[in-house]
C-alpha cells in the first residue's frame, strides 16, 4: 500500500485540499484510493506518534489503525491518502527553539515505523515567509511576535532546510511540494498527484480556488473558453488560467495586509526574493517533485 501523507504547512490550504479530495473520494474508490475523513485518523495518528516516543509500535499497531480508518478491506486499498497539518506541531510551536518544525524527523520516522512495509510519500505546501510568519502567528495564542519566532531570524529561514531534513531522515521517501501562491493555478494538479491519477483525469473542484480570486465575469468567461476548447491539455489550461487571473483578479482576494513592527516594503520584498531563490533550490533537490503552473 502507498501511504500519502500531507503535512501542511500551517496556513496554506486550511483543509481545503482534504475537502477537495473528499469530493472525489467515491470516484477514486474504484482505483483503490481511500480518502478517509479526518475525524477517523487525526487524533489516532497524533496519539500514536506520542506513544512512539517511548519505543517501537506494537506488532499489530498498523492493523488496528487501518481497521479504524478504513471502511474497505485493506487488501482492496492500494493508496491511502491522509492529511494532518498539526502532526508536526501546533501553530504556536512551529518555530519552537527558533527551528522550523523541530520535531519533523521524529514524527515522520514514527509514521514510517507505524506503516512498516508500506510505501510512504510526503506532500507539503510551502508559503512565502513574508506572509506565512504573520498568518501563523495570528493562529496562535502567543502574545508577541518575537516570542513566536523563538529566536529565529526571518531572513535566515529556509524551507529547503526543512525539506532537506525530511530527505536526510527518510531518504527513500519521495517528497512532493508546491508554493501556496501557485495553488489556484495548480489545484487540480495537486489533487491528482495526491490521488495518484493521471493529469488528464477529470476531477470535481479543479477550479475551486481560481473561482475565489477572480471576478464572476472572469470565471464565466473562463468556463466558456473551456467549453469551446475541450481538447486543450492541462499545461495549456494552466496558462489560460494565468491569463484570466491577470485580467480578472479580485484585488482584495490576492493582496494581503502586513502589519508587523519593522516590516517595511523593502524588508517584505527581500523576504519574498529569498523565498523565490529557495524554491528554485528545492526544485533541484533529488527525490523532490516541485509542482508549478
Amino acid at each position: 500500500m502507498k501511504v500519502v501523507l500531507h503535512i501542511g504547512v500551517h496556513c496554506t490550504d486550511e483543509d481545503r485540499l482534504l475537502k477537495g479530495l473528499l469530493r472525489n473520494a467515491e470516484a477514486l474508490r474504484g482505483d483503490g484510493v481511500a480518502i478517509p475523513g479526518p475525524s477517523r485518523y487525526r487524533r489516532l495518528l497524533s496519539e500514536a506518534m506520542h506513544s512512539l516516543e517511548d519505543g517501537a509500535p506494537a506488532a499489530d499497531a498498523r492493523e488496528v489503525l487501518l481497521d479504524a480508518i478504513l471502511d474497505d478491506d485493506p487488501e482492496n486499498v492500494s493508496r491511502l491518502v491522509l492529511s494532518h497539518e498539526t502532526l508536526l506541531s501546533v501553530p504556536k510551536q512551529a518555530l519552537s527553539g527558533g527551528k522550523l518544525y523541530r520535531r519533523t524527523e521524529r514524527r515522520l520516522r514514527g509514521v514510517q515505523q507505524l506503516f512498516g512495509g508500506d510505501d510512504l510519500e510526503i506532500f507539503v505546501g510551502l508559503r512565502d515567509f513574508a506572509t506565512w510568519l504573520p498568518a501563523t502567528f495570528r493562529a496562535t495564542p502567543v502574545p508577541s511576535f518575537e516570542e513566536f519566532l523563538g529566536g529565529a531570524d526571518p531572513m535566515h529561514l529556509r524551507w529547503s532546510d526543512l525539506i532537506g531534513r525530511i530527505r536526510a531522515e527518510l531518504p527513500d521517501v519521495p517528497v512532493t511540494t508546491w508554493c501556496n501562491e501557485d495553488t489556484p493555478l495548480i489545484w487540480g494538479r495537486i489533487i491528482r498527484a495526491m490521488a495518484g491519477v493521471e493529469e488528464s483525469r477529470k476531477i470535481t473542484g479543479a477550479f475551486d480556488l481560481l473561482a475565489e480570486i477572480i471576478s464572476p465575469e472572469g470565471m464565466t468567461r473562463f468556463r466558456g473558453f473551456l467549453k469551446e476548447n475541450p481538447e486543450i491539455t492541462e499545461p495549456q489550461k494552466r496558462r489560460v488560467m494565468a491569463a484570466f487571473l491577470d485580467k480578472y483578479a479580485l484585488d482584495e482576494a490576492v493582496e494581503e495586509e502586513l502589519d508587523l513592527p519593522g516590516w517595511d516594503s523593502a524588508y517584505v520584498d527581500m523576504l519574498t526574493e529569498l523565498y523565490d531563490e529557495d524554491v528554485w533550490e528545492i526544485g533541484r533537490m533529488p527525490g523532490v517533485s516541485l509542482l508549478t503552473p
